[in-house]
Parts: C-alpha cells; structure tokens; sequence
C-alpha cells in the first residue's frame, strides 16, 4: 500500500516538474485573474514545503507543517522550485521501507490565530496520502491559472491519481 502512494505521490510531482521546466518566469509569478490570492509560484511553493515538512520530520516522528520557510525564491523562480521538486523525487523514493503505520505526530493550520497549534497523530502513509491530495489540488488551481494565461497543459495535470485510474479502466477520456 505505501509503494502505491508514494508512486502516486512521484508521479504527481513529476507532472509538476514538467510544468516546472517549460513554464516562463512571467506566467509562474502573474495570478491570473486578480481574484486569485496566489500565482503559480505560491501554489508550488506551499506544495513544496509540505513535502519538505514531512521528510524534515520523520527523523523525530514530528511533522511540523506550521513551520515552513516560505521560501520567496522558490515562489519567484520557476528553476528553483523545479529543483527542489527532483530534491523531493529523490528523497521520496527512499521511503517505500520506512514503516507505513509507525507513529507521527502533526501540527497543521487548524487553530485560530490566538491559539496554540495542536499536534495529533498520524502515520506516514497517511500524511503521503494527505500530500497527494494536497498536492491535486494546488495543481488543479495552478492548471485554470496556467490555462488562463494561454499555457496547453496534459490534459491530466490537477487530476487525482485514482480519477485518472478509473477513467482508464472505463476508458472514459480527459477533457481537454
């Protein structure tokens, strides 16, 4: 089960580095239409620091999803956001023995302003699987914003894995 998500979870960030690689510096950073609170490079960006939380605490079975970086290059640079990407490729890869059930602990941003942040406890497989849907779903906001602009994208990217299984076991095409 844990292979499955984490091969779920490459493919979908290697849909991202695909967008990554021939995406202008222009369209990565434009939000597109001005009702949209982030451009491109934000969405990537808060994909990529989650992944980076999750890796970053495994060693001490803390997954501090509060405390990201917010890295404005990362946002700013589509190249630099693409290696980071391969970075999270190669670092995810490794994770298919690490135990899919053994125990974390998670903050999130789930408490108001004036509050402290609780943990609760979590698996790596479920946080893999919080992250692909996480990740659907800021590539699904990322492909209207890159369409807007002119950009043709697969017509797959912003999909979930398992949409994109059912379709191909019922043969029922992508719109394009």
């Amino acid at each position: 089960m844990i292979r499955t998500c984490i091969r779920d979870n490459l493919d979908t960030l290697q849909q991202g580095l695909a967008v990554l690689e021939r995406i202008t510096e222009e369209d990565y950073r434009a939000p597109v239409p001005a009702c949209f609170n982030a451009a491109a490079g934000g969405h990537v960006r808060h994909v990529i620091e989650h992944y980076e939380s999750l890796l970053r605490g495994l060693a001490s079975g803390r997954v501090d999803y509060e405390n990201r970086p917010r890295d404005p290059d990362v946002e700013r640079n589509p190249a630099a956001a693409a290696q980071r990407v391969r970075d999270l490729l190669a670092r995810l890869d490794t994770l298919a023995d690490e135990p899919a059930d053994g125990p974390l602990l998670v903050r999130s941003e789930t408490a108001p302003l004036d509050s402290t942040h609780p943990w609760a406890g979590s698996s790596l497989l479920r946080e893999l699987e919080f992250l692909l849907s996480h990740t659907v779903h800021h590539y699904a906001l990322i492909a209207i914003q890159c369409r807007l602009r002119g950009m043709t994208l697969d017509p797959d990217f912003g999909m979930a894995p398992s949409t994109l299984r059912h379709r191909q076991r019922h043969a029922v095409p992508c719109a394009r």
